[in-house]
């Protein structure tokens, strides 16, 4: 059966989505105010880590006692402006139990390795498919550590990735040091995960899948998505926000952090915060890693991309339309000038760039994943937090699955939205 499938969000899980579809024979509409891969894009900015490895969410047993400095430090590598916590309270509380004790993570763990397992090797069709493989590597991804006892105080998290079939090799002293020859020695312990990979440029890489799709016949409409036509129990189209309307049958919900509104008209209330994270860019430098790797005192992610050395992290809880703070941008830059020592003390301004785009995130870390509530018609794909790009590919194909009458080939139980009710 051929349906008209409006996919709500070009970033990559919209793309992937995209693509699938149309491989399964379907007409495919894809919306989006803004440009495929651009910098309003949460695709756009990421650390571009495919890090299959990613299963555990960002809370943790005894988070709460940390609270007291999430709001006194907002300079701190997780931070809540005083403006956004009243509004943000609900969803925290949530992020705090939802990592409250090892066997929640466990579980947590469980249900993500399926979604993110293989998606190194998934994300290279994909690009060879769109004309770019040049930009999906396999190298690993490498977490570094000022000493092994360190790594150990971390014990509880490698356990649970052990106990979900992840394996590491470990790098220490020279053998880190031939490695990574121009990271910090305060570094001496490194783990290397080598079934990870990475992105060299994400923005790059979601544009050339929107290319694709249209190339294969979608249709590319700049227009955002205001409202669901649900009668009957059955998706008739989607409003959208220059006063026209798409007839349809499916839709796709992945409009990241803008989606919680959709999700409420197609039956689903689901509490999505917006995790903001920043990066800093250094261009021409042959300076830094010879892979994607974090650093444990910097709390950031490194990765040297086609257009130069990217640093990514932060998490700040300010909502979508606050300011950036830029100096939180300028922490990952000096942290960088500090893991690399090589790197130029007095970088030309034209040669730095920085970045802030917004992680659409539930407080459990998982994803909403499955058919809505008020119709099967409509299939939510966002919320997937700190594993958005690299649970893409994944994402693309079970959305084409739900939407054909397929039964998806992994389980969808834990990412159901109705967990929130």
């Amino acid at each position: 059966m051929t349906r008209h499938v409006a996919v709500i969000g070009a970033g990559i899980e919209g793309a992937a989505s995209a693509v699938e579809l149309l491989r399964a024979g379907h007409r495919v509409t894809l919306l989006d105010p803004g440009k495929p891969g651009g910098e309003q894009a949460a695709s756009f900015g990421n650390a571009g880590w495919l890090s299959s490895h990613s299963v555990l969410p960002p809370s943790g047993p005894g988070l709460w006692r940390k609270i007291p400095g999430w709001l006194s430090d907002p300079l701190g590598p997780l931070a809540v402006r005083w403006s956004r916590l009243p509004a943000a309270l609900p969803w925290l509380l949530r992020y705090i139990a939802a990592g409250s004790s090892e066997a929640k993570l466990l579980r947590i763990a469980q249900s993500l390795r399926p979604l993110l397992k293989d998606s190194a090797v998934l994300h290279a069709a994909l690009a060879r498919e769109a004309g770019v493989p040049e930009l999906i590597e396999q190298r690993g991804v490498m977490h570094a550590f000022t000493s092994r006892a360190e790594f150990e105080a971390e014990a509880m998290g490698w356990r649970i990735r052990q106990q979900v079939g992840i394996i590491w090799t470990e790098l220490e002293g020279p053998a880190l040091r031939a490695a990574e020859p121009e990271l910090d020695p305060a570094y001496t312990f490194a783990v290397l995960v080598e079934e990870a990979g990475r992105c060299l440029s994400p923005g790059a890489y979601v544009a050339a899948l929107a290319a694709h799709a249209v190339q294969q016949g979608a249709v590319l409409r700049p227009v955002a998505a205001r409202g669901l036509r649900i009668e009957g129990g059955r998706l008739r189209g989607v409003a959208l926000a220059d006063g026209s309307a798409l007839d349809c049958d499916a839709a796709v919900i992945c409009c990241g952090a803008r989606s919680a509104p959709l999700a409420a008209q197609a039956g689903d209330h689901v509490p999505l915060e917006s995790e903001r994270g920043y990066h800093v860019m250094i261009r021409g430098t042959n300076v830094g890693p010879n892979r994607s790797m974090s650093l444990s005192l910097a709390k950031m992610v490194v990765n040297p991309m086609r257009d130069g050395l990217r640093a990514a992290g932060q998490v700040e809880i300010a909502g979508l339309e606050a300011a950036p703070n830029w100096k939180r941008a300028e922490i990952l830059r000096d942290h960088l000038r500090k893991s690399f020592p090589a790197l130029p003390a007095d970088l030309p301004l034209e040669r730095v760039s920085v970045w802030m785009g917004h992680r659409p995130s539930t407080p459990d870390g998982l994803p909403c994943l499955g058919p809505a509530s008020a119709t099967p018609d409509v299939v939510h794909a966002f919320g997937h937090g700190h594993v958005g790009l690299v649970a893409g590919a994944r994402t693309g194909r079970l959305v084409a699955q739900l939407l054909s009458g397929q039964k998806p080939e992994i389980a969808l139980e834990a990412f159901s939205a109705r967990r929130f009710r």
